[in-house]
């Protein structure tokens, strides 16, 4: 065992902070950070925040349809996703499918989650061009990729003894799975579906301000048109939206918790 050495502690500590310092530098040189420009945008900060408010409160029933297409994008894609996440999770499962078939579905499956959600956007804006089916298809792929991976995983967990009781019995393969395997699965694939809801709500906010609609469309063209106070009204909308998303569907996944644990 090395003794302690005080000198050895502090020749650590200084050579862990060189290394710190040069990765810093190195990526202040990269990004291009200047102080002289950081010290005029911190002496603009005030003046421009300042434009932000008061929000313009008569924009407020005008927030209303595209924080409905946000929300309706976000379900759409939730639930797309939840409903194709199971066949894509059992072709992930080892103790449902050859090692053949649940190999490339992982593969793909890491694929897709490494992904960013805007470039999948890009990629069905090519297809559909801009709008919301396009951020509802960009949301409901990045969905299946990480309910996917949770369901199969959820699959490899479950009580094989239940599986074999029903296949003892002459159950067919897809028997077997309907009464064996769907009541083991479903409540977690629930409640990770309305997790991944909040997730979509958000992500559809920022999808939107680059082609996908709804308020995040609203917050990109009213900064675009330095209509300040307006974009504040549509920031407060999509916070308040993005907060009752995320309190209704927590509250909804700990009940769906609480149920399949009892």
């Amino acid at each position: 065992m090395v003794p302690y050495s005080a000198r050895r502690q502090l020749v650590r500590r200084a050579v862990g902070f060189g290394l710190w310092l040069g990765l810093f530098l190195a990526a202040a040189a990269l990004c291009d950070l200047s102080p002289e420009i950081l010290k005029q945008g911190l002496g603009k900060a005030p003046q421009f925040a300042r434009e932000f408010f008061p929000p313009l409160w008569a924009a407020a029933d005008e927030m209303v349809e595209p924080l409905l297409s946000t929300l309706a994008l976000a379900s759409a894609a939730s639930l797309l996703g939840m409903l194709l996440a199971f066949p894509v999770g059992l072709a992930a499962a080892a103790n449902i499918v050859p090692v053949w078939l649940r190999l490339p579905v992982r593969i793909l499956l890491g694929a897709e989650r490494a992904l960013p959600e805007i470039l999948q956007l890009l990629f069905f804006v090519v297809a559909f061009g801009l709008g919301p089916f396009s951020g509802m298809c960009a949301l409901a792929f990045s969905s299946i990729g990480m309910l996917g991976k949770l369901v199969g995983d959820a699959i490899e967990d479950a009580d094989d003894k239940v599986l074999e009781s029903l296949k003892a019995t002459g159950a067919s393969f897809w028997q077997v799975i309907r009464y064996g395997l769907l009541p083991q699965v479903l409540p977690s694939l629930a409640a990770n579906a309305l997790f991944r809801f909040d997730v979509n709500v958000r992500s559809s906010v920022v999808l939107g301000a680059i082609g996908a609609g709804g308020i995040g469309a609203e917050i990109a063209r009213s900064m675009g048109m330095l209509q300040y106070n307006r974009a504040t009204m549509a920031v407060l909308g999509s916070l308040i939206l993005i907060y009752a998303a995320e309190t209704v569907s927590g509250q909804l996944r700990r009940r769906l918790l609480e149920d399949g644990r009892s």
